[in-house]
């Protein structure tokens, strides 16, 4: 059924076998040079000898069915002022209408005016298509059409339970009408009551014409055709009604998987009772251009027309059913409203229609052009699909083993894609962006360690593992760094050694033996397919709780340095500032705080004045991007300039050099260096290895499947397997020398993919421009790992740097961090009235306080994550407590909310910024740490 040509044949056998029955209904052999009296007169035989056989043959295919159409009008009754479903018209190849007084009128051929057609092609294209719904009860269909009409945006979440009511009440017949006294229109407001609509409402057309010869029947026609061979025959139910709460006319049509059982006719009743196949629901509110009767109408015949039927029975996508409603539009005629014609003229038209029924009926598609296939791909066959990498293959290594075949045969072109100017400016770009957090993070980490590993441990690390992985790597756009959960996690380390007599640099290599046989299992194991039950949910409480502590540790060291430098109105002299000042010195604190300050706010102003009128575009991005070294070069400069004051600089060896030579070495014993390391922390070093593979992990498993969104349309792949272990191994072994392990940072390596995207240049005005690839090579990342190895030499110059600016760039990650996260967007919405909400899904398809309860969870998390660590006896079991958010959201959750409400507010739609508009760049795609 999902291959076009197949379904194609099979719609044409069953469009064949209904001409073989019924060949007259479409005759379309015509005698061109005839005399036009015999042709009128043929014209008038078939017009004057149509029955209702002529209009409803039956189909031999297995699976489509006879077909009658129910409209069914929102009213209330006379009698009891209920609202109700009364069934008004009926389709059994010929129409009938229900008159005022419950009489069917004379069957007549379906006719349908401009307008309705054409609200009906715009309802059906913004509508909701359901195709093969589990239903056996109108109460399960309803429920699960509302939901999809939410997901889509269609209605609000508050308005489903009125229309839930709507939907299901009660349903009556033409032989109700009497006991009714009578209905009529009626309209439904946001608090489920009735009103009688505000525009007069003219009788139709159809009443006026054919409900007044009425043969005097509640019986009609349908029912003596139905009662022959009623289980050959499948219902489809239109339901049309006004809500003057709903924005816009709403359509949702749905096709059962098995037929719903009929509801019971009333007694006495005469009609059979048909299973229902296709429900078809219009609702929008009233309007002075609206005729919803009259749409009901169009739909109805549109389900009764032979060939739009069958679609309907075989189609497998929405699209489907557009095409052929927009024949059935090509195929209708247009009578203008000109002077009355003749039947003489209206019969000249009888060819005109049978030429319209032979291109509706029997199609002859035209050869496709060859050149559709010059792009395609002839090895793979029209349902392949591209490789998951995420698949696991059941062996040993297997998926290791697949990511090696699938990248590596790229190697010689991941050198020659990099011969462009693109690329070099890119090196420049990001060499700058992998230098300033590499400093930032090499000073705190000193600060946070006593130097045991400091800037040139970090440098050196960053440079040796990112030379390693853009040789080796499977995807080498990663950008490799350090970044805030590992720092979080040296400093609960330390301390904890600290506690416990332990030597920290000892205790890190048996950690680093620990997390290459974790790898290593993992790897074998294919164990990165778990990354697909980490949802934002755990992300964005991972992600905003390192904001938290980014924020939280800057204002932290600002206490502590006015704490030691305190304002006071006398000061001693003299005083010795190596290796640190012994006492309080003057405008220490004040400086500090204008440096930090001054950082963070001239870092903010300049990420946002990429997005500002001033200069050029090109040169706003430059000025932006490179906003953070700008920053810091300004900082420093006042700095230089305020000579009489101190402030504490950043402490970095001469050459390679390691951050503290009286303590450590470049090569790390690990038995121990002063004392002898405890037999029994080698193997309980296990659990905080465990911890550091799970961050790891965390961040480059995520940061992988970011940049390798369909959307960015690279086309040599990723390795999950392959560069989970290269980034693993090498940290493990960078244990040894005491240099820290590192991962794949999501920011940065986002910002070096989107430096390396090309994008097509579109002349259209206000068009946007579209990604056509990906600059996918080595040499890049090699080159920026190069530079920063060389940065090294540049100690003279990072001794210049006040400790002040660096905790000013951590504020800095820290509040742009929370601009991708949100969680944090959804923690100012309970601060704010509804009707200022944003208009995004989780927002506007959420009911306000069950999104509210969905963020109080969210923040009960985040406490508890603050809780712990903040408690130095068990702060190293913050991954842990982390990772059990998993579980939390996978299986507690969906015992809460609905799956509907969980894909909205635990969806990932991040969208990616590659223009910088509206106030967005990279920091609003990433949903993990910097």
């Amino acid at each position: 059924m999902g291959d076009p040509e197949e379904y194609e044949d099979q719609l044409e056998k069953t469009l064949e076998l209904k001409e073989s029955e019924d060949p007259e209904s479409v005759s379309i052999q015509m005698e061109g040079e005839e005399d036009d009296t015999v042709q009128e007169e043929e014209a008038e035989a078939q017009v004057t000898q149509l029955t209702d056989t002529d209009y409803h043959t039956a189909s031999q295919h297995p699976e489509t069915h006879k077909v009658c159409v129910e409209l069914r009008e929102l009213v209330m009754d006379e009698k009891n002022q209920e609202m109700q479903w009364m069934e008004t018209a009926r389709w059994v190849g010929l129409e009938e209408n229900l008159g005022k007084d419950g009489i069917w009128g004379r069957p007549h051929l379906p006719y349908l005016n401009f307008w309705s057609l054409l609200e009906l092609q715009k309802a059906f294209a913004k509508g909701t298509v359901l195709l093969d719904l589990p239903g056996k009860s109108l109460a399960e269909v309803a429920n699960q059409l509302l939901d999809r009409f939410i997901f889509e945006g269609q209605i609000q979440p508050d308005d489903q339970e009125n229309l839930l009511r709507v939907l299901l009440l009660k349903h009556s017949h033409a032989s109700d009408m009497e006991a009714l006294e009578g209905v009529k229109p009626v309209v439904v407001t946001r608090s489920g009551d009735a009103s009688e609509p505000l525009l007069p409402q003219r009788p139709s057309l159809e009443a006026e014409l054919f409900c007044a010869q009425g043969d005097g029947s509640t019986r009609g026609h349908a029912s003596e055709i139905l009662g022959k061979s009623p289980q050959d025959w499948e219902a489809t139910l239109v339901l049309v009604g006004r809500a003057n709460f709903l924005k816009r006319p709403v359509l949702g049509f749905v096709r059962l998987k098995e037929p719903m059982e009929p509801e019971p006719k009333p007694e006495g009743s005469e009609e059979p009772a048909v299973p229902v196949r296709f429900l078809i629901v219009l609702l929008g509110p009233e309007g002075p251009n609206v005729d919803y009767t009259q749409l009901g109408r169009a739909a109805a015949t549109l389900m009764s027309e032979r060939v739009f039927w069958n679609e309907a029975y075989l189609a497998q996508s929405k699209e489907t059913l557009v095409q052929s409603l927009e024949g059935f539009l090509d195929c209708s005629l247009v009578l203008p409203p000109l002077d009355a014609p003749s039947e003489k003229a209206l019969l000249s038209l009888v060819p005109v229609q049978k030429e319209l029924l032979r291109r509706r009926y029997l199609p002859s598609p035209a050869k496709p052009d060859p050149s559709i296939f010059k792009d395609l791909d002839v090895k793979k066959g029209p349902g392949d699909t591209p490789e998951d990498p995420l698949q696991r293959t059941g062996r040993l290594f297997g998926g290791l083993v697949r990511d090696i075949r699938r990248r590596y045969p790229h190697y010689l072109s991941d050198i020659t894609d990099a011969l462009s100017p693109q690329v070099l400016s890119a090196i420049i770009f990001i060499y700058f962006a992998a230098l300033t957090p590499a400093i930032t993070f090499g000073g705190l980490l000193g600060d946070k360690t006593q130097n045991m590993i400091g800037v040139s441990e970090l440098l050196l690390s960053t440079a040796l593992q990112g030379i390693i992985f853009s040789l080796l790597g499977a995807q080498p756009l990663l950008v490799l760094g350090f970044s805030g959960p590992l720092l979080v996690f040296e400093e609960a380390f330390y301390m904890f050694c600290q506690t416990n007599n332990l030597e920290y640099i000892v205790g890190r290599v048996w950690i680093g033996f620990w997390l290459i046989l974790l790898v290593v299992l993992v790897v074998a194991f294919e164990g990165s397919f778990l990354v697909r039950f980490i949802s934002r949910y755990t992300q964005e409480i991972f992600a905003f709780l390192i904001s938290l502590i980014f924020i939280y540790e800057t204002f932290y060291k600002l206490v502590t340095i006015f704490q030691e430098h305190p304002l006071q109105k006398n000061y001693d002299h003299d005083v010795l500032t190596t290796p640190k000042p012994q006492a309080a010195l003057p405008n220490t604190a004040l400086l500090s705080l204008v440096l930090m300050a001054g950082t963070f706010f001239l870092a903010m102003m300049l990420r946002r004045f990429k997005n500002s009128s001033f200069f050029p575009g090109k040169l706003r991005r430059i000025i932006g991007d490179f906003g953070v070294p700008i920053s810091i070069l300004i900082m420093v400069m006042v700095d230089a300039l305020v000579q009489d004051t101190y402030t504490q600089k950043l402490n970095v060896p001469e050459g390679l050099a390691v951050s503290n030579p009286t303590e450590r070495d470049w090569l790390i014993h690990p038995l121990g260096i002063h004392v002898e390391f405890p037999i029994w922390m080698m193997f309980a070093s296990a659990l905080p290895a465990l911890l550091v593979f799970i961050l790891i992990f965390l961040e480059s498993q995520i940061t992988t499947l970011i940049i390798s969104k369909p959307e960015r349309k690279m086309v040599k792949g990723s390795g999950f397997h392959l560069d989970l272990l290269l980034i693993m191994g090498m940290g493990g072994v960078a244990a040894i020398f005491g240099m820290p392990w590192l991962s794949a940072t999501t920011v940065r390596t986002v910002t070096h993919a989107n430096a390396l995207t090309v994008m097509s240049k579109d002349s259209t005005p206000g068009a946007a421009s579209q990604i056509q690839g990906v600059k996918e090579q080595r040499i890049s990342g090699l080159l920026v790992a190069v530079l920063v190895g060389v940065s090294i030499l540049m100690g003279p110059i990072l001794r210049h740097i006040p400790l002040a600016v660096l905790f000013g760039i951590f504020l800095y990650m820290g509040v742009t961090s929370l601009s991708g996260i949100q969680l944090f967007d959804r923690i100012l919405l309970l601060l704010k009235p509804r009707k200022y909400y944003p208009d995004v899904p989780y927002a506007t398809r959420v009911k306000p306080w069950r999104m509210h309860i969905f963020t109080i969870i969210q923040v009960a998390c985040l406490v508890l994550l603050w809780v712990v660590r903040s408690i130095k006896q068990i702060s190293l079991a913050l991954p842990f407590v982390l990772i059990l958010t998993v579980p939390l959201r996978r299986f507690l959750l969906p015992l809460i909310f609905q799956d509907m409400e969980l894909k909205f507010l635990d969806a990932d739609d991040v969208k990616m910024n590659l223009d910088e508009q509206n106030g967005q760049d990279e920091y609003d795609e990433v949903v993990m740490p910097v």
